[in-house]
């Protein structure tokens, strides 16, 4: 497994951190492949019963790394590296998925958290959904999931604004279940965890798979529309606007767009 994804094992829990943290642990193509591939082996492994995922160094996601966004590709290498497929398998991802918010979480680091059965966060940790301020679409299922989550009002706010959200803001609203300070995230994430990996791992598949069954047919529904409307804003001028502002450190000017 590359290093920019750490992998440990606790009985028959599996800790997956990210771990790109010159870059708050931000997403490209290979940490997309490397997750991607770290659940499906946990997935296939029977020894596994509870997936983990955090970040490193203080940081759990600052989402997609803007580096790349844009960058030109075959449908094939869309439909075989980076987001896309890492988004397959997480939204069916067949056991319980935890994850353990100790940072900054935007973007993908955000819309990923859909995905997750449990979301536990740091208090110090913050939330945001930058779609509008980078002149792009929502992303990963979350058109439906967070007015499922959080509610129309809440997502309208979390959408239309791109502002951070506290982490008791994040745990009021729903997006996450509970909140520990920073020293104590892991440790009760991980004794959480132990609670449910001593149940017997069919079962635990069984019920998730029943609450999959309700929720992969609206994401693949939805998905298919968020992948068309990022197609008719990306590379606009509010989008190449928010890139440019980003690189350059300043805030946008979206005046006139």
């Amino acid at each position: 497994m590359s290093d920019i994804l750490l992998t440990e094992d606790r009985g028959r829990v599996r800790v997956l951190t990210l771990n790109r943290p010159q870059a708050k642990n931000a997403f490209n193509d290979d940490l997309y492949d490397a997750l991607r591939d770290a659940l499906t082996g946990a997935a296939d492994d029977p020894s596994v019963a509870v997936v983990v995922i955090t970040g490193a160094e203080g940081a759990f996601s600052a989402g997609q790394d803007l580096s790349e966004m844009g960058k030109a590709r075959t449908p094939e290498e869309a439909a075989s590296r980076g987001f896309m497929p890492f988004v397959d398998t997480l939204q069916s991802f067949p056991k319980p998925l935890i994850a353990a918010v100790n940072g900054v979480a935007v973007g993908i680091g955000v819309t990923m958290l859909l995905h997750c059965d449990i979301v536990f966060t740091s208090e110090r940790a913050r939330f945001r959904a930058p779609f509008v301020s980078l002149g792009i679409a929502a992303e990963a299922g979350s058109s439906v999931l967070f007015p499922e989550r959080l509610g129309w009002q809440n997502t309208a706010h979390l959408l239309f604004t791109s502002s951070f959200l506290s982490a008791a803001e994040a745990v009021d609203m729903g997006l996450a279940w509970r909140a520990f300070p920073d020293e104590r995230l892991l440790l009760e994430v991980l004794s959480y965890a132990e609670q449910i990996a001593a149940m017997p791992v069919s079962s635990l598949v069984e019920n998730k798979q029943l609450l999959l069954d309700v929720r992969v047919p609206r994401v693949k529904d939805a998905r298919p529309r968020e992948e068309a409307a990022l197609g008719r804003v990306v590379g606009s001028p509010a989008n190449r606007e928010a890139i440019a502002a980003f690189m350059q450190k300043r805030e946008p000017d979206f005046s006139g767009l």
